[in-house]
């Protein structure tokens, strides 16, 4: 959940420095983890600098001006795992001789037989990471390689990259690890079950040179990091590294190999977003910009899979997948609020007579749920990354299972991992808080379901079309500022929702809960009376999604009165379609459609009122406490 960069000048460019490449690209991993930051410079020493707390603290800290010298260097924001954050335990970490500087994403699970190896060979460890393990293994081999044959034609040690295979050989577990040496311009890093990609950077502006295979060393540079928009400002050309493939780069360029040390021929791809997709645009957070980001998005999602004239949706990734019959049944996997898209997936298929399930990720596994070659296994992740869902992917795909990522990452470890990959097109997503992912997991979803029953109506289709533009509408007659201004210092908020609205009710206290670190709970809202109720009072307001004016709507209103006997305030979400205004304190309206596309709609509204109740409260909206974009860590 740590984020990585690394940066080589060209040995053929007049380079940007190396420390002001770092720390604009941390800036923009600061999603992935913000307990700590550092950077390692490796020009004719190796120079570290490391602080606790967000990136702004180690900028603080630092001479940027005295640091300004082309060359290599490494960085690191991290998202604890082993020991608190402090100064110690941010990366990057070295061994005791300063020569070589390691970062580190993931989990070391054997760390503690290598650490205790290694105290018997008299290392003395000073943080309490798994990270630091690695930089005393690689100076292990180092020592014992001094003599070897030494330095490549192109660049680089055969002794440091030796040492580093070596080191990367012990160790179990998920990872993305580069390192640096001193006196040596060259970054050797490598992957499993972690993300770590390269960009390129040629002819000066990044979209240059060859689509195909190894650098050759033309103008400019070359970037590593956990993700694209660490280095997206400088280039759109990029290489993802796959599960145990190490690369080496330097002024010279790059190199691909195997475990075996075999060269890989890579192809560089292209990305289709910029650096102004990353920024703000003006509004105080990531998590507004995104949230008004939705409509956009949605249109992407639903761009040509929806043909109104034809009365069709096609799925062009899929191809004649979806058109085979499911007797089986599709189960989802997932984690967050990817897991509560899978609940509203699950319950769209079931609506369209297809047996489907949705489980936790973390709980997978083919003993408790049974996979065979006729059982389709979708996983959710918004960044192709999540480890859990990897592993219940993976799992799936052994046992004979046909798997489908839905993701919003192309390129990503889900992505390759799969047989087929759906694509929710949403854009850079760079608050912490899921907002328009969901929104498009669900329209995408909602596509899926239509596509793999071959159940849709024409007015089906005409409310998915509306969609976009529905989102857009209720974002400029929202009155959930004033609405959450009302509501702040409640004991309590309670979500509750039926059917479609379920899931919805369960990321809405979500939401909540990341951003505002009050207490929310959502529940399905006949489970009320089951237990719950015992806690709601005069100062637990309750968050109810009411759409239509069918059976689930009279019962959820109800459940309502059971609250509203409570003295609990209502806050309800609703078309008002069923009268449901005359019992509730608080009416956040949406336009009028049908179940599906309403369950859409209304989660809308409950990311504005979490946004506006946290953002009254002052608290850190885009970097909430303890909390990573990308979890890659079981």
């Amino acid at each position: 959940m740590c984020g990585i960069i690394g940066y080589v000048g060209s040995a053929d460019a007049n380079t940007p420095d190396a420390i002001d490449i770092l720390l604009d690209g941390l800036s923009e991993l600061e999603y992935r983890g913000y307990d700590s930051a550092g950077v390692a410079l490796a020009n004719a020493e190796l120079d570290v600098y490391k602080s606790e707390g967000e990136l702004e603290e180690l900028v603080s800290s630092l001479s940027v001006s005295e640091l300004r010298e082309p060359g290599v260097g490494i960085g690191h924001t991290r998202w604890s795992t082993h020991g608190p954050p402090t100064d110690t335990n941010a990366h990057p970490h070295t061994d005791d001789s300063g020569r070589v500087a390691v970062v580190h994403n993931g989990i070391i699970e054997n760390y503690q037989t290598l650490r205790d190896e290694l105290t018997a060979e008299g290392v003395t460890f000073e943080s309490e990471t798994d990270t630091e393990v690695v930089p005393y293994l690689i100076s292990l081999y180092l020592e014992s390689a001094e003599n070897a044959d030494g330095v490549r034609s192109d660049g680089g040690s055969i002794v440091y990259e030796r040492a580093f295979r070596r080191a990367i050989d012990r160790i179990e577990g998920s990872y993305a690890i580069a390192a640096v040496f001193e006196g040596d311009e060259t970054i050797y890093a490598t992957r499993k079950e972690s993300p770590l990609v390269l960009g390129i950077e040629e002819n000066g502006d990044g979209r240059a040179g060859d689509a195909d295979g190894q650098s050759t060393g033309a103008e400019g540079g070359y970037y590593l990091a956990s993700d694209v928009p660490a280095f997206i400002e400088h280039t759109d050309r990029v290489v993802y590294l796959e599960d145990e493939e190490f690369v080496r780069l330097n002024g010279e360029g790059y190199e691909v190999s195997d475990e075996d040390g075999t060269t890989i021929e890579k192809t560089v791809k292209t990305v289709d977003f910029d650096a102004e997709d990353t920024g703000k645009s003006g509004y105080d957070h990531h998590m507004l910009k995104e949230v008004h980001e939705q409509p956009s998005a949605l249109r992407q999602c639903l761009r040509g899979r929806v043909d109104e004239l034809a009365g069709t949706v096609t799925l062009e990734e899929l191809d004649t997948f979806v058109e085979q019959e499911f007797a089986a049944p599709i189960e989802f996997v997932a984690c967050g609020t990817s897991y509560h898209a899978a609940l509203y997936g699950a319950s769209l298929l079931q609506q369209r007579g297809i047996h489907a399930t949705a489980t936790i990720a973390s709980e997978y596994t083919t003993d408790r749920v049974p996979v065979d070659d006729d059982t389709l296994v979708v996983g959710i992740t918004q960044s192709g990354e999540t480890a859990d869902t990897l592993r219940a992917l993976r799992e799936a795909n052994r046992a004979g299972g046909t798997t489908l990522a839905v993701t919003n990452t192309v390129g990503s470890s889900a992505a390759r991992a799969c047989d087929h990959a759906l694509y929710i097109r949403a854009g850079p997503e760079i608050g912490v808080a899921a907002t328009k992912t969901f929104a498009s997991q669900q329209l995408t979803l909602l596509v899926l379901s239509a596509a793999v029953s071959s159940q849709i109506s024409h007015d089906e289709i005409q409310s998915l079309r509306r969609v976009p533009d529905q989102v857009r509408t209720i974002l400029e007659t929202t009155s959930a500022r004033e609405v959450a201004e009302e509501l702040v210092g409640s004991d309590a908020f309670f979500f509750i929702g039926r059917g479609l609205h379920y899931p919805v009710a369960l990321e809405g206290a979500l939401k909540f809960k990341e951003i505002t670190y009050e207490h929310a709970e959502g529940f399905a809202a006949g489970e009320l009376k089951h237990g719950p109720l015992a806690l709601v009072t005069e100062n637990t307001p309750v968050f109810a999604v009411v759409t239509g004016d069918g059976q689930t709507a009279r019962k959820t209103i109800s459940n309502i009165k059971e609250v509203e006997a409570r003295d609990a305030p209502v806050v309800v979400v609703t078309d008002g379609a069923s009268d449901v205004e005359r019992y509730a304190d608080y009416v956040l309206g949406i336009p009028e459609t049908n179940e599906r596309c309403a369950a859409v709609l209304a989660n809308v509204q409950l990311q504005l009122i979490a946004y506006w109740v946290a953002n009254t409260m002052g608290r850190s909206i885009d970097k909430p406490r303890n909390l990573a974009k990308s979890v890659t860590v079981e």
